[in-house]
């Protein structure tokens, strides 16, 4: 397996491969230059730092370790220093001969490039390329499985089980993301349109789950005070609860806390648009309540004037009305040696059109600043409450803000920069923005952070992060906070403090870079990952499987293949063949999607017998889908 790639996410995968599944694996990174690390290479030192803490605790005395059968330690990770993945660096790295290749460069461009050299040196090999832009990661996954099949006519792309990967750091991470911020939901994946949320449910007083919901994930830590996570971060340690337990187990494990999934489509009451911006008809967009008011006083009055002069002068309406409005905008001619009423009537409906004057000026005025200021973002409204603020809107704020709105959740985002990436899907989508530095005086106040249920800190500076979460609970002691940090002895230690000072206060801290690095590994080793959930300190992966890869499981029942603490199925595809969408993590109807296909059969008897042309969503561990694929630490299949 070969990695290329310049931050926490090369290290991480790599680890990943070499740990988890005993793969071979070369490191591709960028020189780190030792005198000037503010020089665009902070990333690749960190890469570089991590890297070698993750080799310095697999080779510690006591240290967990991958070894087979033999007990032989499996081969280090390499290294190999490239300024960029160049066609004669990757036949350094073994390109050739090699499985896959991961491009995971922050850059796009880059990966672009080192995929199209990939190709040329091996056409055959699986490419994984991490790319925030989906539209154009389909184009090019299609222009690449296009090239391998040129340059080898008798290859078979199915075979080598999905050839080009396009995968993103930020789409895999933003589930788990956004909901650590969703009241009664932890964990979130989407498959075939359908959002699937793992949940911790306790034991009612007979010891028994209230909702036992499609299944039980895993048996929660008992001395564990905090089921979200056992000390709130990614970090990994001894002990932790029990995945994918049998159901002998979980009604022995009675008065224990439990993580089952569900399929939800809403994981909080719908919000009207009126609390979230205050929308109504266009009328009301442009001009305020105020003036709208005047306009109505002045139309009533029109008509009681018009009235009158119908009255008086014995005219029908339409001339009375007619009249009135000439009277009105004085273009009439003066009532002389008219009746004293008629005289007066001309009167006053001259000093209603003198009121008319300013009532115009205000909405042209109200008009043209509803119009200028219609690219510029929404302001909180008045009495918002019980939203979501979101700190960044990078590519993680991004891909976040677009799943809390998915699930109805009132959002207020904060930014410095006026030209972030995620300034226009905020307008787009009508949430409010506060442009400013989050760590200045009055910058969360006007994001109206203490009447908010949660704060996500998803910016790219830990101390910007930690800080905020600070500040923002001087402000509001009990607000539920998941902050991203990259460190996890620094995400520990930040979370244990926290923990102590407030502990009727609710801390998470994530990193994105740990929450991918299990899909790409996945995808590297041939598989269609749907999502990772995090459970306490561990992960568990949902992937989508072909039986056909399987000839083993052929014939026998759901049950016989289940392996408690390994792999469950979950779901049986029942599109056919011909119609399923490749990739089930996709939502149903999208434009770049097709129609949606007849979705998926969650509620799977035990006893269904498994056919070569079905397809399967598993749970299963990162251990349990290793041994799957025939690499993983248990018996290997004949």
């Amino acid at each position: 397996m070969i990695v290329c790639g310049d931050d926490a996410l090369a290290a991480r995968l790599a680890a990943e491969l070499h740990d988890v599944y005993r793969e071979r694996v070369t490191l591709v990174v960028p020189p780190t230059p030792t005198d000037d690390v503010s020089s665009g290479a902070p990333g690749r030192a960190r890469a570089a730092a991590l890297l070698s803490r993750i080799t310095a605790v697999m080779t510690r005395p006591g240290a967990p370790t991958n070894a087979g059968e033999s007990g032989e330690l499996p081969i280090p990770i390499r290294e190999l220093t490239a300024p960029e993945a160049t066609e004669e660096v990757l036949r350094r790295a073994g390109a050739g001969t090699a499985t896959a290749v991961a491009l995971v460069h922050e850059d796009d461009e880059a990966n672009i490039r080192g995929a199209l050299a990939a190709r040329r040196v091996n056409p055959g090999v699986r490419l994984v390329i991490r790319l925030y832009n989906r539209k154009l990661g389909q184009h090019l996954a299609q222009l690449l499985d296009q090239a391998a099949a040129l340059a080898r006519p008798g290859l078979d792309l199915a075979a080598v089980d999905a050839a080009t990967t396009v995968l993103s750091d930020a789409d895999t991470a933003a589930p788990a993301l956004a909901a650590s911020a969703i009241a009664g939901t932890s964990k979130v994946v989407q498959a075939d349109g359908l959002l699937l949320r793992a949940v911790e449910r306790t034991p009612s007083g007979s010891g028994e789950l209230a909702d036992p919901g499609l299944c039980t994930l895993a048996l929660l830590s008992a001395t564990s005070n905090d089921p979200g996570a056992d000390d709130g971060s990614d970090a990994s340690g001894p002990g932790g609860p029990l995945l994918l337990p049998d159901d002998d187990t979980v009604r022995a494990a009675t008065g224990r806390g439990a993580m089952v999934l569900q399929t939800v489509t809403h994981t909080s009451p719908p919000v009207s648009p009126r609390r979230m911006r205050g929308r109504g008809t266009l009328l009301g967009e442009i001009f305020s309540r105020r003036l709208r008011w005047a306009l109505a006083g002045f139309t009533v009055a029109v008509c009681a004037l018009a009235a009158t002069a119908s009255l008086i002068t014995g005219d029908p309406a339409p001339r009375a009305i007619h009249l009135t409005l000439l009277d009105l905008f004085a273009i009439n001619d003066p009532a002389v040696g008219e009746p004293t009423s008629r005289q007066a009537l001309q009167l006053l409906t001259g000093l209603v059109g003198l009121a008319l004057l300013p009532i115009l000026v205000a909405g042209a005025l109200e008009a043209l600043g509803a119009f200028r200021g219609g690219s510029a973002p929404h302001r909180p409204p008045r009495g918002l409450a019980g939203h979501v603020v979101l700190l960044g809107l990078g590519k993680i704020g991004s891909r976040v803000l677009t799943r809390l709105r998915e699930l109805g959740i009132p959002v207020v985002c904060v930014e410095e920069d006026p030209e972030a990436r995620g300034i226009p899907l905020a307008r787009r989508l009508r949430v409010p923005v506060v442009i400013g530095d989050v760590t200045q005086e009055g910058v969360l106040e006007a994001a109206k952070i203490d009447r908010a249920q949660a704060l996500l800190a998803l910016t790219s500076s830990d101390t910007t992060n930690l800080e905020a979460t600070l500040y923002a609970r001087t402000v509001k002691r009990d607000l539920r906070v998941a902050l991203r940090l990259y460190d996890d002895d620094f995400a520990t230690a930040v979370y244990r403090t926290l923990r102590t000072a407030h502990p009727g206060a609710l801390t998470r801290s994530r990193s994105v870079s740990s929450l991918a690095a299990p899909a790409f590994a996945v995808a590297m080793m041939g598989r269609q990952i749907l999502g990772a959930i995090p459970v306490e300190r561990k992960v568990l992966l949902f992937a989508a499987l072909e039986m056909a890869n399987y000839p083993r499981f052929a014939g026998r029942t759901v049950a016989e293949v289940n392996r408690p603490g390994a792999w469950r199925l979950l779901a049986l595809d029942l599109a056919a063949p011909g119609d399923r969408r490749p990739d089930l993590a996709m939502a149903a109807g999208r434009e770049d999607d097709g129609p949606a296909p007849t979705g998926l059969l969650w509620d799977l008897h035990p006893g269904y017998v498994l056919k070569p042309s079905d397809r399967v969503v598993i749970a299963a561990t990162r251990r349990g889908l290793a041994e799957l694929l025939g690499r993983g630490p248990g018996p290997r299949p004949r």
